[in-house]
């Protein structure tokens, strides 16, 4: 049985912008998660990663949620040409709000 290959998971430089906004404690489990469920079957639906209904300004098909209470959303994109994951926006979700960087984000 062939084992699917490995894809590839860079930052955009926008998207580590955006983790300075969020607390140094959380940086590590946001990492983990993007390296647990983004590295081999990133446009598989699971639980937590889901892909975008609609299109948004940030311009991501997927999104993966993760954190207590799921408040943190890493939105990305995937190049299955070149076995790529591109991490676009790392945002945090304050009851019904969601903060990329500083800025309130409006879908």
């Amino acid at each position: 049985m062939s084992r699917r290959p490995a894809c590839e998971v860079i930052f955009d430089l926008l998207a580590l912008e955006h983790m300075e906004a969020i607390e140094r404690k959380y940086h590590s489990l946001i990492r983990r998660t993007v390296e647990e469920q983004l590295f081999s079957a990133p446009d598989t639906p699971t639980r937590n990663r889901k892909p975008l209904l609609r299109e948004t300004a940030i311009g991501a098909a997927w999104e993966v949620r993760c954190g207590p209470g799921n408040r943190f959303r890493v939105f990305y994109d995937v190049h299955r040409d070149q076995r790529l994951v591109v991490v676009l926006a790392i945002a945090r979700k304050i009851r019904n709000r969601l903060f990329v960087g500083k800025e309130r984000f409006e879908p």
